[in-house]
């Protein structure tokens, strides 16, 4: 592991050529890296997906983490730019593939890119991780406690994403899904549907889900935060990317 990096705040081209502000985090030892495209949360592009687009890049990743939100809530805080989105529906899902695809060719043209590139994100990244890897040639995907894959959102959440169960034969790289038990959206249920779905397509997965743990279990600023399953779990995701990352 290094903590020689760099970090910025750079553009890039999203859906439709339109710029998009993201950060980049990148080892500053050489050689050629393999890549991961960091898909924010609900809560948006905040400080705490920053600090885990960094920790990828000390583990010798390039990271690139694409603010979804920059159409709609540009120079907006992360809660004031989350709940504006919340309010359109949340993001469709065509603009999020454009986006991610952009990601991934602004990655492949960095001269330390090795060209593999996985996706990972928690909750609403999480689906849309899990979108990415059913839209796009992907090397490997992350989805940690993704919501409204195999049924859609709460009605009283207000947001448009319609499930994606049907997709799962469209699953294009290895998929690593990391769950609680205790979580209620996606429920331990849920998480015994896509795996069968997935088995039955004969798609690579590995699930592998928690006792005692809830949603955002990774989560070091909520209460749902539980040491042990996130430990755990990076250390799953450590292991994922060094398999399918490697040059």
């Amino acid at each position: 592991m290094t903590f020689d990096m760099k970090a910025e705040t750079i553009a890039i081209a999203g859906a439709g050529g339109d710029e998009l502000e993201a950060y980049l985090a990148q080892p500053l030892a050489e050689g050629r890296r393999g890549a991961v495209v960091l898909i924010h949360h609900m809560p948006g592009y905040d400080r705490s997906t920053n600090e885990i687009a960094r920790r990828f890049a000390a583990e010798g990743y390039i990271a690139l983490l694409p603010n979804l939100y920059s159409r709609e809530a540009p120079h907006a805080a992360p809660d004031d730019a989350a709940a504006t989105v919340r309010a359109r529906g949340g993001v469709p899902d065509e603009r999020l593939v454009g986006d991610v695809r952009g990601a991934v060719q602004h990655i492949q043209g960095l001269p330390n890119a090795n060209g593999k590139v996985a996706t990972i994100g928690h909750c609403s990244g999480g689906r849309q991780s899990f979108l990415a890897a059913v839209s796009l040639p992907l090397d490997a995907a992350v989805a940690c406690y993704p919501g409204a894959v195999v049924t859609g959102p709460p009605p009283a959440s207000g947001l448009s994403m319609p499930p994606l169960l049907d997709r799962a034969k469209d699953l294009q790289c290895p998929l690593l899904g990391l769950f609680g038990d205790d979580d209620k959206f996606p429920t331990p249920e849920d998480v015994a549907t896509l795996d069968k779905e997935l088995q039955a397509h004969g798609k690579v997965h590995e699930f592998y889900s928690y006792p005692g743990a809830g949603h955002a279990f990774f989560d070091v600023d909520r209460p749902a935060y539980r040491p042990e399953a996130a430990v755990d779990g990076y250390k799953k995701i450590a292991a994922f990317f060094a398999r399918y990352l490697a040059s």
